[in-house]
């Protein structure tokens, strides 16, 4: 089981007003960078095969503050989980870009998006090449690793509506915050998204069972969902079906088994108009 951190850059002083995009030299704010130093302090136990980022500078610092706790572990470049390549767009303020026609199509259609412009890059071309990223580097660093990857909200939604099977439609009723934790473990049969726009809590329970947390599961165990609900990861021999990694205790996805955590992980708030888009997020 390969499992696979996705965090989003921390927060730079054009978050939420300027569609950034592939824009040079756009670093890090004061908060984003305590949000970076902060997640790397609840990182630190977690043993990681790779650290793996987009391109942009905001990216690269926020892996660059995980690495540094790891006595110089090299951050690797990876284009393709780099921001969706907004064309024409790229560089507007967001209030301009809403009054967009295509702006409602981005939406609720973006997989009829093609943003405008020589440079614009269609929303389902954005998915594919992060998916097969995410892929590729799952079979790279071997089914018994964790890794991180630092990419962008627009991409990071899209991976995650790969892994539950959801139509790229759906991805904007997903939420991915600055310097937030997505998790996913990818298993031979299927994806088990472990948690979702996480902003607390611990890391005890990702820890791979190559590192002593519990037996390994074998064939076809580790692929099979939770019957039931699971135990939370309370009971890590449990018979297949009846906990382990597909039902954790800051597992966001399922609001039906969650064990108490002395941090509880922020919830995604409700979309509420224009400020909660996939292009506002990114």
């Amino acid at each position: 089981m390969t499992t696979v951190l996705l965090v989003r850059h921390g927060l730079t002083a054009a978050t939420g007003h300027v569609l950034t995009g592939w824009t040079p030299g756009i670093p890090l704010d004061d908060r984003g960078q305590a949000q970076a130093a902060a997640l790397a302090a609840r990182l630190a136990p977690l043993p990681l095969a790779a650290i793996v980022s987009s391109p942009l500078e905001r990216c690269q610092q926020t892996a660059a503050a995980i690495a540094a706790t790891r006595d110089g572990q090299p951050v690797l470049v990876e284009d393709r989980v780099g921001e969706c390549h907004y064309g024409d767009w790229t560089g507007k303020p967001l209030r301009k870009l809403a009054a967009e026609p295509l702006w409602r199509v981005v939406q609720a259609h973006p997989s009829a998006v093609t943003f405008p412009g020589p440079d614009g890059e269609s929303m389902p071309d954005m998915q594919h090449r992060a998916v097969a990223a995410i892929r590729e580097w799952n079979a790279r660093l071997g089914q018994d690793a964790t890794y991180l990857i630092c990419s962008h909200g627009d991409v990071i939604k899209a991976i995650v509506a790969d892994s539950l099977g959801l139509h790229l439609d759906q991805s904007q009723r997903i939420q991915a915050d600055p310097c937030s934790l997505t998790v996913i473990r990818y298993t031979p049969m299927r994806p088990f998204l472990i948690r979702m726009n996480d902003r607390g809590g611990g890391v005890e329970d990702l820890m791979s069972r190559a590192h002593g947390r519990g037996p390994a599961m074998a064939g076809r165990a580790q692929s099979d969902a939770a019957v039931g609900g699971g135990t939370g990861g309370a009971d890590h021999a449990g018979p297949p079906g009846a906990g382990g990694p597909s039902a954790n205790g800051t597992q966001h996805a399922d609001g039906e088994n969650r064990q108490p955590d002395p941090v509880t992980p922020s919830s995604p708030s409700a979309p509420s108009g224009r400020q909660q888009s996939a292009v506002t997020r990114g």
